[in-house]
Order: C-alpha cells, then structure tokens, then sequence
C-alpha cells in the first residue's frame, strides 16, 4: 500500500525504571478495556521527538525528566476496520514510536485529566507479565533490556 493511502502517527515513549527494579507505566482508557502502556504520546507538528516525549510524560505522570538515549522504534499497523474511532475507519493507520531511556528529575506522580490515560503508577519489572497492557510495554522493556547490545550487521545475502 503507498504511503499516501494510509494515516502515520508519529508519538514518543519513554521507559523509566527505578532503583526499586519498577517501570512507570500509565493505565491507557482509550480502548474497549483499559490497559497499561508506557507513558508518552503524539508527536505535535510543531515540536520534535524529545520535546513530545518530555511534555507527554509531565502531562501523564507528572514528572519532570531527562531522556537518554533512543531505545528503538516500534511499528504498528491497524488495519482500518480495527480503529477505535468509527470516523477513522476508512484508513489503516501505521503507528511510529520512538521509546527513550529517561529519568526523574523533580514533580510529583500525578494521573492525568481530559486524557486518555488516568492512573500512573510504578510497577514492580517482575510483575508486568500478568497485566492488562499494550504491545508496546513489552517492546520497550525488551529495548531496555537489550540497551548498549551490539547489533550484528546483516550478512550481504540479507540485505
């Protein structure tokens, strides 16, 4: 499918593990049931990826904080029929989320009003496997997980 006949929304995430071996996560409301997913959002045409991902975390969390580095992008595709919103259904929808080490600087955990998560919380690592939550939560643990791995290149068949 050409890019033109589906709609990209760019967002950024950012991963936050504690001392305490916790992970901020954000208890998402958008969907038919809620679901825990990593704090972050949208990308607004006027600002970058850093300052999305700043802004989106002191809106859902309440704190303030410093991105490292670039963890990854995750890709997702929804097909136009599973879109949550009916006036979206005529489109599929590519989803592009840049997800950045961060860490607390200053504020205070607070959830989120008029938005579409409402409860942050830091969840113990061990036990985001039995949650409720989105694709992404996994993706980005495991980009955690493997942060400062070196990628083998793909051999010259591959390519």
């Amino acid at each position: 499918m050409d890019y033109r006949e589906y709609d990209t929304r760019l967002a950024a995430y950012a991963v936050i593990v504690d001392e305490q071996d916790r992970i901020l996560l954000a208890l998402w409301n958008g969907g038919p049931s809620p679901e825990w997913t990593m704090p972050g959002g949208a990308v607004e045409l006027d600002e970058s990826v850093e300052e999305a991902a700043v802004r989106e975390l002191r809106e859902e969390t309440g704190y303030d904080v410093v991105l490292g580095a670039v963890l990854g992008v995750h890709t997702e595709v929804v097909p136009a029929a599973e879109r949550i919103r009916s006036e979206d259904r005529r489109r599929a929808l590519k989803g592009v989320r840049v997800v950045f080490e961060a860490r607390v600087v200053a504020g205070q955990l607070t959830a989120e009003t008029d938005g579409s998560t409402d409860e942050p919380r830091w969840i113990p690592l061990d036990e985001v496997a039995s949650l409720p939550r989105v694709e992404l939560v996994d993706a980005s643990v495991q980009m955690w997980r493997d942060r400062g791995r070196v990628v083998q290149p793909l051999a010259s068949d591959q390519r």
